[in-house]
Protein backbone atom coordinates (compact mmCIF):
# COMPACT_ATOMS: atom_id res chain seq x y z
CA UNK A 1 0.00 0.00 0.00
CA UNK A 2 1.27 3.38 -1.03
CA UNK A 3 0.45 6.61 0.65
CA UNK A 4 1.23 9.65 -0.44
CA UNK A 5 0.68 13.16 1.72
CA UNK A 6 1.00 16.62 -0.13
CA UNK A 7 0.06 20.25 0.76
CA UNK A 8 -0.64 21.59 -2.06
CA UNK A 9 -0.88 25.36 -1.31
CA UNK A 10 -3.74 25.92 -3.46
CA UNK A 11 -5.17 22.73 -5.37
CA UNK A 12 -5.80 24.79 -9.22
CA UNK A 13 -1.73 26.20 -8.60
CA UNK A 14 -0.62 22.63 -8.17
CA UNK A 15 -2.89 21.60 -11.27
CA UNK A 16 -0.86 24.23 -13.15
CA UNK A 17 2.07 22.99 -12.29
CA UNK A 18 1.39 19.36 -13.19
CA UNK A 19 0.52 18.18 -9.92
CA UNK A 20 -2.33 15.69 -11.27
CA UNK A 21 0.16 14.29 -14.00
CA UNK A 22 2.72 13.41 -11.76
CA UNK A 23 0.23 11.51 -9.21
CA UNK A 24 -0.88 9.14 -13.04
CA UNK A 25 3.13 8.34 -12.52
CA UNK A 26 3.19 7.43 -9.26
CA UNK A 27 0.46 4.32 -8.57
CA UNK A 28 -0.32 5.50 -5.13
CA UNK A 29 -3.00 3.77 -3.59
CA UNK A 30 -4.36 6.52 -1.70
CA UNK A 31 -2.88 10.31 -1.33
CA UNK A 32 -4.11 12.75 0.91
CA UNK A 33 -4.21 16.65 0.41
CA UNK A 34 -3.82 19.63 2.54
CA UNK A 35 -4.42 23.49 1.43
CA UNK A 36 -6.85 22.72 -1.39
CA UNK A 37 -7.29 26.55 -1.07
CA UNK A 38 -10.87 25.71 -3.17
CA UNK A 39 -14.26 25.44 -2.73
CA UNK A 40 -16.49 22.69 -4.34
CA UNK A 41 -17.09 25.04 -7.03
CA UNK A 42 -13.78 25.47 -8.00
CA UNK A 43 -12.55 22.12 -8.63
CA UNK A 44 -13.02 20.88 -12.18
CA UNK A 45 -13.81 17.40 -12.90
CA UNK A 46 -10.12 16.44 -12.63
CA UNK A 47 -9.69 17.42 -9.38
CA UNK A 48 -12.54 16.00 -8.00
CA UNK A 49 -11.53 12.29 -9.08
CA UNK A 50 -8.41 12.42 -11.31
CA UNK A 51 -7.97 9.23 -13.79
CA UNK A 52 -8.32 6.18 -11.27
CA UNK A 53 -9.44 7.39 -8.17
CA UNK A 54 -12.38 8.89 -6.14
CA UNK A 55 -12.33 12.11 -4.06
CA UNK A 56 -13.48 13.54 -0.66
CA UNK A 57 -12.92 16.84 0.37
CA UNK A 58 -13.87 18.99 3.49
CA UNK A 59 -13.72 22.64 2.71
CA UNK A 60 -13.08 25.55 4.17
CA UNK A 61 -16.13 27.69 4.49
CA UNK A 62 -13.75 30.56 3.93
CA UNK A 63 -13.53 30.83 0.61
CA UNK A 64 -9.14 30.21 -1.10
CA UNK A 65 -8.52 28.85 2.36
CA UNK A 66 -7.44 25.75 3.82
CA UNK A 67 -9.26 22.95 2.98
CA UNK A 68 -8.16 18.98 2.56
CA UNK A 69 -8.90 16.22 0.60
CA UNK A 70 -8.17 12.44 0.20
CA UNK A 71 -8.08 9.97 -3.35
CA UNK A 72 -8.40 6.79 -3.39
CA UNK A 73 -8.54 3.71 -5.41
CA UNK A 74 -10.55 1.71 -3.97
CA UNK A 75 -14.06 3.41 -2.76
CA UNK A 76 -14.25 3.98 0.69
CA UNK A 77 -16.64 2.18 2.71
CA UNK A 78 -17.15 5.33 5.05
CA UNK A 79 -16.24 8.85 4.85
CA UNK A 80 -15.82 11.17 8.09
CA UNK A 81 -15.66 14.70 7.44
CA UNK A 82 -14.20 17.14 10.00
CA UNK A 83 -13.88 16.46 13.87
CA UNK A 84 -18.16 17.05 15.01
CA UNK A 85 -18.48 13.42 16.01
CA UNK A 86 -16.15 13.83 18.81
CA UNK A 87 -17.47 14.85 21.95
CA UNK A 88 -15.81 18.26 22.62
CA UNK A 89 -16.32 21.68 20.57
CA UNK A 90 -14.56 21.64 17.39
CA UNK A 91 -16.84 23.96 14.93
CA UNK A 92 -14.76 26.23 14.61
CA UNK A 93 -11.40 23.66 13.22
CA UNK A 94 -14.14 21.86 11.25
CA UNK A 95 -15.73 25.43 9.27
CA UNK A 96 -11.77 25.94 8.36
CA UNK A 97 -12.13 22.20 6.41
CA UNK A 98 -8.80 20.53 7.86
CA UNK A 99 -9.85 16.92 8.40
CA UNK A 100 -11.23 14.21 7.13
CA UNK A 101 -11.07 10.27 7.64
CA UNK A 102 -11.57 7.35 5.05
CA UNK A 103 -12.55 4.22 6.10
CA UNK A 104 -11.33 1.08 4.61
CA UNK A 105 -12.50 -1.84 6.48
CA UNK A 106 -10.52 -1.40 9.64
CA UNK A 107 -8.11 1.07 8.34
CA UNK A 108 -8.73 4.59 8.48
CA UNK A 109 -6.66 7.06 6.24
CA UNK A 110 -6.96 11.06 7.37
CA UNK A 111 -5.91 13.83 5.77
CA UNK A 112 -5.41 16.66 8.24
CA UNK A 113 -3.87 20.43 8.07
CA UNK A 114 -2.56 21.33 11.64
CA UNK A 115 -3.23 25.50 11.99
CA UNK A 116 0.02 27.67 11.45
CA UNK A 117 0.56 30.04 14.22
CA UNK A 118 3.00 31.94 12.33
CA UNK A 119 0.65 35.29 11.44
CA UNK A 120 0.48 36.30 15.15
CA UNK A 121 -0.30 35.61 18.80
CA UNK A 122 -4.06 35.12 17.49
CA UNK A 123 -3.69 32.30 14.99
CA UNK A 124 -1.03 30.92 17.73
CA UNK A 125 -3.38 31.23 20.80
CA UNK A 126 -5.87 28.96 18.23
CA UNK A 127 -3.29 26.66 17.08
CA UNK A 128 -2.39 25.78 20.86
CA UNK A 129 -6.46 25.20 21.25
CA UNK A 130 -6.48 22.94 18.38
CA UNK A 131 -3.56 20.99 19.61
CA UNK A 132 -5.53 20.92 22.81
CA UNK A 133 -8.66 19.41 21.61
CA UNK A 134 -7.16 16.75 18.76
CA UNK A 135 -4.97 15.17 21.41
CA UNK A 136 -7.94 14.42 22.83
CA UNK A 137 -9.54 13.21 19.46
CA UNK A 138 -6.12 11.38 18.88
CA UNK A 139 -6.13 9.73 22.23
CA UNK A 140 -9.66 8.09 21.51
CA UNK A 141 -8.57 6.87 18.03
CA UNK A 142 -5.65 5.24 19.26
CA UNK A 143 -8.04 3.22 21.72
CA UNK A 144 -10.81 2.40 18.93
CA UNK A 145 -9.37 -0.63 17.73
CA UNK A 146 -8.79 0.39 14.34
CA UNK A 147 -5.75 0.72 12.25
CA UNK A 148 -4.72 4.40 11.25
CA UNK A 149 -2.57 6.52 9.07
CA UNK A 150 -2.78 10.49 9.64
CA UNK A 151 -1.04 11.92 6.84
CA UNK A 152 -1.04 15.69 6.84
CA UNK A 153 0.74 18.99 7.77
CA UNK A 154 1.12 19.38 11.03
CA UNK A 155 2.99 22.74 11.40
CA UNK A 156 5.67 21.66 14.01
CA UNK A 157 9.29 20.57 13.42
CA UNK A 158 9.62 17.54 16.30
CA UNK A 159 13.41 18.14 16.66
CA UNK A 160 16.35 19.86 15.88
CA UNK A 161 17.11 17.32 13.25
CA UNK A 162 13.72 17.87 11.42
CA UNK A 163 14.88 21.82 10.33
CA UNK A 164 17.94 23.40 9.02
CA UNK A 165 18.15 26.68 11.29
CA UNK A 166 16.78 25.07 14.47
CA UNK A 167 19.00 28.04 16.73
CA UNK A 168 17.29 31.03 15.24
CA UNK A 169 13.64 29.19 15.31
CA UNK A 170 13.31 28.07 19.00
CA UNK A 171 11.39 30.93 19.81
CA UNK A 172 8.85 30.86 16.07
CA UNK A 173 5.58 29.27 15.46
CA UNK A 174 6.33 25.67 14.90
CA UNK A 175 8.85 24.86 16.53
CA UNK A 176 7.96 26.32 20.08
CA UNK A 177 9.04 24.16 23.17
CA UNK A 178 5.47 23.48 23.78
CA UNK A 179 4.61 22.18 20.13
CA UNK A 180 7.53 19.95 19.93
CA UNK A 181 6.11 18.89 23.54
CA UNK A 182 2.94 17.97 22.74
CA UNK A 183 4.63 15.68 19.48
CA UNK A 184 6.78 13.96 21.93
CA UNK A 185 3.34 13.15 24.10
CA UNK A 186 1.93 11.95 21.29
CA UNK A 187 4.60 9.45 20.71
CA UNK A 188 5.88 8.77 23.48
CA UNK A 189 3.12 8.58 25.90
CA UNK A 190 -0.20 8.14 23.68
CA UNK A 191 1.86 5.53 21.57
CA UNK A 192 1.20 7.20 17.62
CA UNK A 193 4.57 6.48 15.46
CA UNK A 194 6.38 8.49 13.25
CA UNK A 195 6.64 6.50 10.40
CA UNK A 196 9.44 8.52 8.50
CA UNK A 197 11.44 8.20 11.75
CA UNK A 198 11.14 4.63 11.68
CA UNK A 199 13.04 4.51 8.48
CA UNK A 200 14.73 7.25 8.45
CA UNK A 201 16.19 8.16 12.27
CA UNK A 202 19.05 10.11 11.18
CA UNK A 203 18.42 12.33 8.40
CA UNK A 204 18.45 16.19 8.49
CA UNK A 205 18.69 17.74 5.17
CA UNK A 206 17.38 14.54 2.95
CA UNK A 207 14.01 15.02 5.69
CA UNK A 208 12.76 18.70 5.32
CA UNK A 209 9.04 18.76 3.35
CA UNK A 210 8.87 22.50 3.76
CA UNK A 211 10.64 25.51 2.46
CA UNK A 212 9.89 28.95 2.79
CA UNK A 213 9.52 31.12 -0.38
CA UNK A 214 11.16 33.85 1.33
CA UNK A 215 14.76 34.59 0.05
CA UNK A 216 16.74 31.13 -1.11
CA UNK A 217 15.38 28.40 1.22
CA UNK A 218 14.82 26.06 -1.40
CA UNK A 219 17.54 26.89 -3.37
CA UNK A 220 20.27 26.67 0.05
CA UNK A 221 17.54 23.96 1.28
CA UNK A 222 16.74 26.06 4.29
CA UNK A 223 14.24 23.38 4.77
CA UNK A 224 11.58 21.94 7.56
CA UNK A 225 10.06 18.80 8.25
CA UNK A 226 6.37 19.48 9.02
CA UNK A 227 4.50 17.02 6.94
CA UNK A 228 4.06 13.71 8.75
CA UNK A 229 2.59 10.29 8.08
CA UNK A 230 1.98 9.40 11.83
CA UNK A 231 0.17 6.06 12.81
CA UNK A 232 -0.90 3.43 14.77
CA UNK A 233 2.04 0.77 15.41
CA UNK A 234 0.52 -2.29 13.77
CA UNK A 235 0.75 -0.27 10.73
CA UNK A 236 3.73 1.65 11.06
CA UNK A 237 5.61 -1.86 11.37
CA UNK A 238 4.57 -2.70 8.36
CA UNK A 239 6.60 0.84 6.35
CA UNK A 240 9.44 -0.65 4.21
CA UNK A 241 10.12 2.56 2.41
CA UNK A 242 9.67 6.54 2.77
CA UNK A 243 10.67 9.21 0.56
CA UNK A 244 10.42 13.11 -0.54
CA UNK A 245 9.71 13.71 -3.62
CA UNK A 246 11.60 17.03 -4.71
CA UNK A 247 12.54 16.63 -8.53
CA UNK A 248 9.82 18.80 -9.89
CA UNK A 249 7.85 21.29 -7.60
CA UNK A 250 4.32 21.44 -7.29
CA UNK A 251 4.12 23.29 -3.89
CA UNK A 252 5.88 24.74 -1.18
CA UNK A 253 5.56 21.58 0.32
CA UNK A 254 7.45 18.45 -1.15
CA UNK A 255 5.23 14.94 -1.44
CA UNK A 256 6.02 12.71 1.45
CA UNK A 257 5.84 9.04 -0.06
CA UNK A 258 5.30 5.83 1.96
CA UNK A 259 5.07 2.24 0.79
CA UNK A 260 3.39 0.10 3.46
CA UNK A 261 3.41 -3.78 3.55
CA UNK A 262 -0.59 -5.11 2.92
Amino acid sequence: MKIISLNLNGIRSATNKGVLSWLKTQSADIVCLQELKAQAEDMTAEMLSPDGYVGHFHYAEKKGYSGVGIYSKTKPDAVIIGLGGSNHDVADIDSEGRYIECQFGNLSVVSLYLPSGSSGEERQTFKFSVMARFMLHMQALIKSGREVVICGDWNIAHKEVDLKNYKGNKKNSGFLPEERAWLSTLFDQVGWVDVYRTLHPKTTDECYTWWSNRGQAWAKNVGWRIDYQIATPATAAKARQASIYKAQRFSDHAPLIIDYAN
